[in-house]
């Protein structure tokens, strides 16, 4: 009878191997860090290896070697951009009960988002403009981020009709254009007219879109 070989292991990484990685992941994230306030500025299609490494105070090869492309930069500046996003609007809005209080909640942080990138840009909308005719995985990535926000917004409707909150023979995916649309005009209507009063009217066509989808005999205060 043959000996059963004694299976070979592999050696566990050491740690200054683990060093080196967590090392390597922080500059990395502070990479993609600067280059989300570059995209902001000069939108995704400004960004490039060299900018970004002048920023860092980098080698063009040591910005290079954490991404391996500018279209790998880009994506994860998106996907950073994308987590930011839904920590600051999508995660607290979820602590509010299941119906109307939470798709308020949501507007309410989605507009908040929004007044602060009015000076700042906001990525969603500079992206579509920058990528909108433009087919490949980067458009692919903001497509993707946005259409996961429209969704949570569709289904916070769906969900507020299901609680009596809202009229259930309504199209929820009209309310959820009809919001959507709020944010993009108080963008253009702040940020590129410098219209007075912009916030208040986002806030006020809100208010109108809930007051005609409330139930008969129920006010938006009330509900």
């Amino acid at each position: 009878m043959s000996a059963v070989p004694t299976p070979i292991r592999k050696p566990r990484a050491s740690a200054a191997e683990g060093r080196a990685h967590l090392k390597g992941q922080q500059t990395k994230a502070a990479i993609v860090d600067a280059a989300l306030g570059l995209a902001t500025q000069i939108g995704l299609e400004g960004l490039s290896i060299g900018a970004l490494a002048e920023v860092t105070h980098m080698s063009k090869s040591g910005v290079f070697a954490h991404f391996g492309s500018r279209e790998e930069l880009q994506i994860s500046v998106v996907r950073e951009y994308h987590v930011r996003f839904e920590a600051e609007v999508f995660a607290p809005s979820m602590q509010e009960p299941r119906g109307l209080p939470r798709l308020k909640a949501m507007f309410a942080h989605w507009m908040r988002q929004t007044s602060i990138e009015i000076d700042s840009g906001c990525l969603y909308i500079s992206g579509a403009v920058e990528f909108d005719d433009r087919p490949g995985p980067v458009r692919d990535a903001l497509a993707s981020s946005v259409q996961t926000w429209q969704a949570a917004v569709h289904r916070a409707i769906v969900q507020s009709q299901q609680e009596g909150h809202l009229r259930a023979d309504l199209d929820p995916a009209q309310i959820a254009f009809e919001i959507h649309g709020l944010i993009l005009a108080l963008h253009y209507e702040a940020r590129f007219l410098r219209t007075p009063g912009a916030v208040g009217r986002a806030l006020q066509g809100f208010d109108n879109i809930l007051q005609r989808s409330l139930p008969a005999g129920v006010s938006t205060r009330a509900a």
